[in-house]
């Protein structure tokens, strides 16, 4: 062992003499990876994403729609209720009337409200509250009964319907179909 300078080795091994494996990947045959993705592949996942995508649209739609039914019915219920409170308070009688021609309904004191395109309105109430052939309406009167009835709002195959009561004029709103 010398103390005084720098060690020095003889690095004249070829890598001919070294086994692959201990030489490194610079020493290793010339072998071609593939690099990137095939057309073939890459094919499939836009499939796959296109499929996963429609699902998605098709279920938010008719989430969508669910939403459009369920926000009408709920507004129609609303305009049941103050024109309940309002034959209550002015003490006089009030009617909700319904045209199912024209899809809407008008409450007192306001304008028509029309229901989004697509959705249809059925009326089932007292002959004695029947304007026309395709209109009618629900009186309320000041002690809170009504002349009752229900209320159709439909959409395909789903219905919401409004109930009242006659004798309380209590207002329910149930979900059939889908």
């Amino acid at each position: 062992m010398s103390h005084g300078g720098p060690a020095t080795v003889d690095a004249r091994c070829s890598s001919a003499s070294v086994p692959a494996h201990v030489a490194g990947p610079a020493a290793w045959p010339a072998r071609r990876r593939p690099r990137g993705f095939t057309l073939v592949e890459l094919m499939a996942v836009i499939l796959l994403i296109a499929i996963a995508m429609t699902i998605v649209s098709v279920s938010f739609s008719k989430s969508l729609r669910a939403a459009k039914i369920r926000a009408a019915s709920r507004d129609l219920v609303a305009a049941l209720r103050y024109t309940r409170g309002q034959a209550i308070v002015k003490g006089k009688s009030q009617a909700l009337v319904l045209d199912l021609d024209e899809n809407s309904y008008t409450a007192p004191g306001k304008g028509a409200v029309k229901l989004p395109e697509g959705m249809n309105l059925r009326l089932t109430t007292a002959e004695i509250e029947q304007t026309g052939a395709n209109s009618g309406g629900i009186r309320f009167f000041p002690d809170g009964s009504s002349t009752g009835g229900n209320i159709a709002v439909l959409q395909g195959q789903r219905e919401w319907r409004i109930n009242v009561a006659w004798l309380t004029g209590d207002i329910e709103l149930n979900e059939r179909g889908e």
